[in-house]
């Protein structure tokens, strides 16, 4: 069991009563989570590494995975020495016989106050295990390490790529969905499984837009998606899978929240807002 970039936390700001706060509530409990065989974190902005969090995972004796000199802000919060492992570019780590990580290229930045910009790593993931190749983008903008990645370490079974918080001033930093379908195909992925987007307003755009775009560019026949509700527990064997839950919100306004509302869907509206993926 792994975890990455947790966020538990009610807003991600530096002040904990102030700055963008979530859209719906967590899908999870973070008390009742079984222990994780490890955490890992893609870089040290306020919506990937959180404070509270990593000191509710510290106490479960588990081990952290992080880019260089995060550990740093780890250790401020609690977690031992020995149970953080910091790592470069093209570094790997053998967690078990089942298990490697790979700390990969990122295109993007690092800091959490005015005086330590780039003074940590930032960094993507590879995901090797015995049976499935997974990738872990963090936050990136588009650039050739996608391709190197893929070469390397490719194909992946299923890529996890940050798809919101995108507009064409930040592309160097964010991919946003078009971008996150090139780096798709580069990387040589069967399935895109969107991440970073419908949590926290952190962008210009409107909050269902990556969904929306992806749907899209995925009836065009230019992407198989993993696109679950929130919360929901798939495998493989689902995919492909593109259910467009942000439309319920327009039907429950009030305290929307997919997890508990998309049971209350009756069968008409099921069958209206999911589209028929194309074929593999």
């Amino acid at each position: 069991r792994l975890i990455t970039d947790p966020m538990f936390s009610d807003r991600c700001s530096p002040i904990s009563f102030l700055g963008p706060s979530r859209f719906f509530p967590l899908p999870i409990d973070p008390e009742q989570l079984p222990v994780m065989d490890g955490v890992i974190i893609s870089h040290d902005h306020y919506d990937h590494l959180d404070a509270d969090s990593i000191k509710l995972l510290a106490n479960t004796n588990t081990k952290f995975y992080v880019p260089l000199g995060v550990g740093a802000h780890l250790e401020a919060w609690g977690v031992k020495s020995e149970d953080i492992v910091e790592m470069g570019w093209w570094q790997s780590h053998q967690v078990s016989n089942n298990l490697t990580l790979v700390n990969t290229p990122a295109r993007h930045f690092s800091g959490r106050a005015l005086l330590d910009r780039n003074k940590t790593l930032w960094s993507s993931w590879v995901i090797q295990g015995k049976y499935h190749n997974l990738y872990f983008s963090g936050d990136t903008g588009l650039s050739p390490h996608f391709q190197e990645i893929g070469d390397r370490y490719g194909p992946f079974d299923i890529a996890f790529l940050e798809v919101g918080a995108f507009n064409e001033f930040w592309s160097n930093v964010h991919l946003g969905p078009n971008n996150a379908v090139k780096a798709y195909e580069m990387l040589r992925a069967r399935y895109l499984y969107p991440i970073h987007w419908a949590t926290f307003n952190l962008a210009l755009h409107g909050w269902d837009d990556p969904g929306n775009q992806l749907i899209e560019l995925s009836n065009q026949g230019k992407v198989n998606l993993l696109l679950p509700t929130p919360g929901q527990m798939l495998t493989l064997q689902d995919a492909p899978l593109q259910y467009p839950w942000w439309k319920l919100k327009e039907k429950y306004q009030t305290g929307f929240n997919p997890v508990n509302q998309i049971s209350l869907e009756t069968a008409a509206d099921r069958a209206q807002l999911l589209q028929k993926p194309p074929p593999l």
